[in-house]
């Protein structure tokens, strides 16, 4: 058995400067089968670096203080269903999450979770929560972001580079940059 006090654990940034504080919870106690991070989200801030999905894994948030808006994206397939044949959607839409409640992400469900106040003084409170596994298989994260060469918003898988940056490469025409 281990325990921690969450205001011991190190607080480790995303590299894009998307957070000013996230807490890996499971990184300091050794977890192996689902992820566990703390958040603190000033307004603008979010809890990743933009609108993704992880194929292999299912996300789950709670908010413990403050309200979170969640941006979500609909493609053929996403979630549970697998139904190839459902119509094409290409749909943008947000969720808000208030203190106490929950929200789920399915595998393939693309979605950004940030601190949209505007009043500028709610800190949002929460934790992320990710199965199975407790670290990121880069290679089953995909975002989705404009893509100069093809001239449109598209899947960009991720690479975390050497340098702590992340290399982007559009999964339609393989053009590759890197941010962060």
């Amino acid at each position: 058995m281990d325990k921690v006090q969450i205001d011991d654990v190190d607080i480790e940034t995303n590299p894009m400067g998307v957070h000013s504080i996230r807490r890996p919870i499971s990184k300091a106690l050794g977890f192996t089968d689902f992820a566990m991070n703390y958040f603190e989200l000033e307004p603008g801030e979010s809890f990743s670096g933009g609108l993704h999905t992880h194929h292999d894994q299912e996300e789950v948030f709670y908010v413990q203080q403050g309200t979170a808006t969640f941006e979500t994206h609909a493609l053929q397939g996403d979630g549970d269903t697998n139904d190839e044949s459902a119509p094409a959607s290409d749909e943008h839409s947000e969720v808000t999450v208030e203190a106490g409640e929950v929200i789920r992400f399915a595998p393939g469900e693309f979605q950004k979770g940030y601190n949209d106040n505007d009043d500028g003084d709610e800190t949002v409170v929460g934790f992320a929560f990710g199965a199975p596994g407790a670290q990121h298989d880069w290679e089953q994260i995909e975002s989705l972001i404009y893509c100069q060469e093809c001239e449109e918003e598209l899947g960009h898988g991720l690479e975390l580079t050497d340098e702590g940056a992340f290399r982007m490469t559009c999964t339609e025409c393989g053009n590759s940059f890197v941010i962060g």
